[in-house]
C-alpha cells in the first residue's frame, strides 16, 4: 500500500490552491471587476488579476505534469499572487480573490523550501 509522503502531500495542497487561485482570480475578473467597474476595471489590476489567474493554471499544470520547470514557477507564482492579494486588498470588496491568492502564494513558498 502506498502511503503519500509530506511532499506529495504538499504538491496536492498545492495543485488545488493554484486550482483554487486561478478560478476564483478568473471568476473575479470577469465577473465582479467588469460589473463593477471603476478602479476594479484600471487596465493595471485587471491585467494582474489575469496574469494571476493564468500563473496559477500553469503552475498546477506543472506539478501534474511533473515538470522539472516547477521550481522557476513556483517562485513566479507566489511573486504574483502576492501582488494580486495585495492590489485587491487595496481596491477591496475582493476578500475571496485576496484568501486564495494568499494561500495559493503561501503553498507555492512551502514547496520552495521543500525542493532542492
Amino acid at each position: 500500500m502506498h502511503h503519500p509522503s509530506h511532499t506529495e502531500h504538499a504538491t496536492q495542497a498545492c495543485i488545488e490552491a493554484c486550482s483554487a487561485c486561478h478560478q476564483i482570480c478568473l471568476h473575479t475578473a470577469m465577473n465582479h471587476c467588469l460589473e463593477t467597474g471603476g478602479k476594479h476595471i484600471k487596465a493595471k489590476h485587471f491585467r494582474l488579476m489575469m496574469s494571476c489567474a493564468e500563473i496559477c493554471q500553469t503552475s498546477a499544470n506543472f506539478q501534474l505534469t511533473g515538470s522539472h520547470f516547477q521550481h522557476s514557477l513556483h517562485e513566479l507564482c507566489a511573486e504574483i499572487c502576492e501582488a494580486c492579494a495585495a492590489e485587491c486588498d487595496e481596491i477591496g470588496d475582493m476578500d475571496d480573490c485576496v484568501v486564495a491568492c494568499q494561500k495559493c502564494a503561501d503553498s507555492c513558498r512551502q514547496m520552495l523550501s521543500t525542493q532542492h
